[in-house]
């Protein structure tokens, strides 16, 4: 049995991650932690864990955290990670980091994204990408993951097959992205939902939005070439769910062609259990992923361009679904556990 500490439990993340763990045979939910909430039941926060898990938020102690836990995730603010991460590695603790403090490499890049100073760039180096269709076997062994974001989580595995094959052109990568308010926090969501706003759709961050580097740096590393993303993110008034429609160009290398791309990609994902690739012709929706934490993908081979539409539950395969398949490769558990 797996003893598994959430740190940072009261928000979105956390409160999707004690619904999937319950359901996991393999783990004790052994800590719950929150600045906010500290001192509160777990059933006063969420009621609907009345019940079904008797904690109480105890204060983001290291020394504790440390205690009572294997395996920490930590369901907390961007640039607020890397003040727990460094410690818990030291105390033998493996850890599943589902902001963005480890996810780009170049620290460089995080602090112009981010506005803020990365204060632990050893573990940066060593901290593996956490999207195990690709990485799968750097997950295993590692003792930091760093969960990947819900936008680049859609938009890598839809671009993936044809990045690693390079049928496509690097210059230009169009990608228009859909998300549920839920993907801003809790707080947005509330104001969102309680103004004129909830009738409204409305693009933000436009040209700047963080996930734009995570997203070039996978592809780039799978295609060998730096590779050009244009990205613009729209609110949609929905609680949760990310639909992206994404354009590229077609390579011009004969080598590249791709004369059935339904065949490519199922065969890229035929070993993956939470990829579906869709029929010709047809395309993923929210509704056939929400409250799941499947990646359903459909494409659309046009005369010069590929259309290629993703879809994904951003509070699952985009946050906490995600850092259980995680943390069910690293502890050896069939990776689906916990998720069907």
């Amino acid at each position: 049995m797996v003893n598994v500490g959430i740190v940072g439990v009261s928000g979105y993340t956390g409160q999707e991650l004690i619904r999937i763990l319950l359901n996991h045979p393999g783990i004790r939910i052994s800590g719950i932690f929150s600045r906010s909430s500290y001192g509160k039941s777990i059933s006063e926060i969420f009621p609907e864990f009345a019940s079904r898990l008797d904690l109480v938020c105890l204060k983001t102690d290291v020394k504790t955290i440390a205690e009572k836990c294997d395996v920490v995730f930590l369901a907390l603010p961007h640039t607020t990670s890397m003040e727990f991460v460094p410690q818990l590695v030291k105390a033998g603790k493996r850890v599943i980091d589902l902001s963005a403090d480890y996810r780009l490499k170049d620290f460089k890049v995080y602090e112009k994204f981010y506005h803020y100073k990365h204060k632990d760039k050893p573990n940066l180096k060593v901290a593996v990408y956490g999207l195990p269709e690709l990485y799968r076997a750097g997950i295993k062994n590692a003792k930091i993951i760093a969960n990947p974001g819900c936008y680049p989580t859609a938009a890598i595995l839809a671009l993936a097959p044809l990045a690693a094959l390079g049928a496509l052109d690097f210059s230009s990568i169009i990608i228009d992205a859909k998300s549920g308010v839920s993907g801003a926090g809790k707080k947005a969501t509330e104001e969102f939902f309680s103004s004129e706003d909830k009738e409204d759709f409305k693009s933000y961050k436009v040209g700047s939005h963080q996930h734009t580097p995570e997203i070039g740096q996978i592809l780039s590393k799978l295609a060998g070439k730096k590779v050009g993303i244009t990205f613009v993110p729209h609110l949609l008034p929905v609680r949760s769910g990310i639909l992206e429609t994404i354009y590229v160009r077609k390579a011009h290398s004969s080598k590249a062609a791709v004369k059935n791309l339904s065949v490519l990609y199922k065969k890229f994902y035929k070993k993956e259990p939470f990829v579906r690739i869709k029929a010709e012709g047809e395309f993923p929706r929210l509704k056939d992923v929400v409250g799941t934490n499947f990646c359903d993908i459909g494409i659309k081979d046009t005369p010069d361009n590929l259309i290629i539409i993703s879809a994904i539950d951003n509070l699952v395969k985009g946050a906490s679904g995600q850092a259980v398949q995680n943390m069910n490769i690293m502890y050896g558990f069939a990776e689906t556990t916990g998720l069907l």
